[in-house]
């Protein structure tokens, strides 16, 4: 049919403006500008000041010391960066980073991440967004879908197509659950790999990030389907880690030999 070939052909020629390798080898599509995203970042992690209390003193210089052995083995052009690190009063066991070089860690994540080990491993899964431009690529795709609807829906009013209704509903659902959902859980289940490689080569034991997803498991209530959810289930994330815990052993081994043994402490 003629409109489809034509959504064929507007989002074939979006894709061809950005194509990129993620740090895994994947291929991803870029369309956002870096320097705007870091923009973005720096307003992002303004505001979550603003909504919640900060914290210091101890519990801010165990992050930041975490942070600062992670951030000393990334790539230079990241590594470079003046990365800022905030704790968060809040009982949410949460934590994130975002483009530009901005950490945040809830202090309800000290109850899920124990020990220096654990935290690292969160913390290297939040900077492994970053790594892969996630931000980047998550908005691409979402611009990207927009498009391929906004040309669906005029094409299929233009050319009086019998329940376009019906159909712009059933392609909104497609989008939800055939792409943006599963692109999410893509993006988690490589920041996991990335994340797993950044505390191995800082010296973090890698072996902690499994017992994380036990404490997670332990500590949450339930999840929705997995294929109705953005993250992979706790099951699938302890899978994804134990299948790469061969390599990541030998890096961890590698790191400590050469002198990488942090000491970081509450």
């Amino acid at each position: 049919m003629r409109w489809k070939t034509c959504i064929a052909s507007a989002l074939a020629m979006a894709t061809l403006a950005a194509c990129s390798t993620s740090p895994t080898g994947r291929s991803q599509m870029l369309l956002m500008d870096e320097s705007q995203l870091n923009q973005m970042g720096a307003q992002a992690f303004s505001q979550y000041q603003q909504q919640l209390p900060t914290v210091g003193g101890a519990q801010l210089n165990y992050v930041q010391c975490i942070t600062n052995d992670i951030v000393a083995v990334l790539p230079p052009e990241q590594r470079n960066q003046n990365w800022q690190v905030k704790v968060f009063e809040s009982d949410d066991a949460n934590a994130f980073a975002l483009p530009g070089g901005y950490v945040g860690v809830n202090t309800g994540m000290f109850k899920v991440a124990t020990n220096q080990d654990q935290l690292a491993s969160v913390i290297g899964h939040e900077i492994g967004h970053v790594l892969a431009h996630h931000a980047n690529e998550r908005a691409s795709t979402q611009n990207l879908t927009q498009l391929g609807m906004s040309v669906g829906g005029t094409l299929l009013g233009a050319n009086g197509v019998a329940g376009s209704d019906q159909i712009m509903a059933a392609m909104g659902l497609g989008a939800q659950y055939g792409v943006l959902l599963p692109f999410s859980r893509n993006h988690e289940s490589e920041a996991d790999v990335i994340g797993l490689q950044l505390m191995a080569d800082a010296g973090f034991n890698p072996q902690a990030s499994i017992d994380v997803w036990r404490n997670m498991e332990s500590a949450s209530g339930g999840q929705p389907p997995e294929w109705a959810s953005t993250h992979p289930s706790h099951g699938s994330r302890i899978a994804g880690l134990e299948s790469e815990m061969g390599d990541a052993m030998s890096r961890y081994q590698q790191a400590q030999a050469a002198g990488r043994t942090p000491n970081c402490k509450a």
